[in-house]
């Protein structure tokens, strides 16, 4: 049988982690897990109390709007302007969407169908390699080099990586899908880069799509641009933005793009005919946490630099040298000189077999991540100084 829409996806790589993880906990080992970048931190106390309260209004158990009710688009719209102060019209340029991947993915459909190509980044978090092709478009992969190995800004390399792809293509692409903070290689830019971006979208005719996930987690006193900062950007570009890291409200499924009016015109009409939206409770509750737990995000970043700082000096100390990224939640970790030889794959089973620590293949992100394999800061301090001491035993090479 033929499945028309999944021919061609890769093995999901992460299943076998995941499948080597639960065998290790049902035999009574302690597998401390940086795989899966769920957060573990609870959500708002004042978002939790006022979803309590709104579940047993039964007018909030009828249908919604597909599109997101009008305050929160407003709440979104208020924060854009308070975080960036970049202006949002709620009713144009704003449409609610059931978490980024469901965005991602439709917003695909609406721009790309066969024949089509999208430029996006390698490695790169998996729904961005996938989302075009399930519209029928092939992807064009650029280089997203590890930002604490090359010797060039991770934003110039992607950036003249950009420029050659374009150059070459005998079908020009249609979008680009980028991300920053990005996912899985933490790599930064600046509000120049999101310039430079716009410029070559507008003198070529293209859409980028910004996945703004980690808005709210820069380190050491960066600050993640929204690329709706730059002149004119609104014009070619629209950005997702989540509750999902900055208010760690990850079940909850609250999502947002926003920007070009014409773009979230067209996501709204093809979510009309595809759902109703979040649950209402769930809506009003997101409008309260964004409202009234404003300094929320600022209080988990801090936690997560914590992590990060304990993480990465245990990993040094041990041998493993890795350069702390300036945002996102993950640790992104070229495989030791000892073990470079290994596949990536391999080396994460590797982990969980002999350190009972899980992490996530560099290669499930894309040809282009092997070599590596990703941290997420999902462990507390404690925890996370078990896993070196269980790493340490474990990798003797690094002496």
């Amino acid at each position: 049988m033929e499945f028309r829409r999944i021919t061609g996806l890769p093995p999901y790589v992460f299943a076998q982690i995941n499948g080597l993880k639960a065998e290790a906990r049902a035999g009574g080992r302690d597998v401390i897990d940086f795989g899966f970048g769920n957060p573990d931190l609870p959500s708002p106390d004042v978002a939790v109390a006022k979803l309590a309260e709104a579940v047993n209004n039964p007018r909030n158990h009828r249908y919604s709007a597909s599109r997101g009710i009008p305050n929160l688009r407003l709440a979104i719209a208020t924060r854009y302007k308070n975080l960036f102060d970049v202006d949002l019209d709620p009713d144009t340029e704003v449409v609610t969407t059931i978490g980024a991947k469901e965005g991602l993915t439709h917003l695909m459909w609406v721009l790309l169908g066969p024949g089509d190509s999208a430029i996006v980044p390698s490695p790169s978090y998996p729904i961005h390699l996938a989302g075009p092709g399930f519209a029928g478009a092939t992807v064009i992969t650029v280089p997203m080099h590890d930002p604490g190995t090359s010797t060039n800004d991770p934003g110039d390399d992607f950036f003249e990586g950009l420029v050659a792809a374009w150059e070459r293509a005998t079908v020009k692409p249609r979008v680009i899908i980028c991300s920053f903070p990005h996912n899985p290689t933490s790599a930064c830019v600046d509000l120049s880069f999101m310039q430079r971006l716009v410029d070559f979208a507008l003198e070529h005719e293209i859409i980028v799509c910004h996945d703004f996930a980690y808005a709210d987690l820069g380190f050491d006193g960066y600050k993640p641009p929204s690329i709706l900062q730059v002149p004119r950007a609104k014009e070619c570009c629209v950005e997702l933005y989540t509750l999902t890291k900055s208010f760690s409200m990850a079940g909850w499924r609250v999502g947002f793009m926003v920007g070009n009016a014409e773009i979230v015109a067209a996501l709204t009409k093809l979510k009309s005919y595809l759902d109703y939206g979040t649950f209402q409770p769930v809506q009003i509750a997101a409008i309260v946490a964004m409202n009234e737990a404003v300094d929320y995000p600022e209080q988990l970043r801090a936690i997560y630099q914590s992590r990060r700082d304990t993480l990465i000096d245990g990993l040094q100390r041990i041998g493993w040298p890795v350069t702390p990224p300036r945002g996102s939640m993950f640790i992104w970790a070229p495989i030791p000189d000892p073990y470079r030889d290994v596949h990536s794959l391999d080396f994460a089973k590797f982990l969980i077999e002999e350190a009972d620590v899980a992490t996530s293949p560099g290669v499930g992100f894309g040809d282009g991540g092997d070599g590596h394999v990703r941290f997420a800061l999902i462990e507390n301090e404690l925890r996370t100084h078990q896993a070196v001491r269980n790493l340490r035993r474990a990798l003797t090479k690094l002496g």
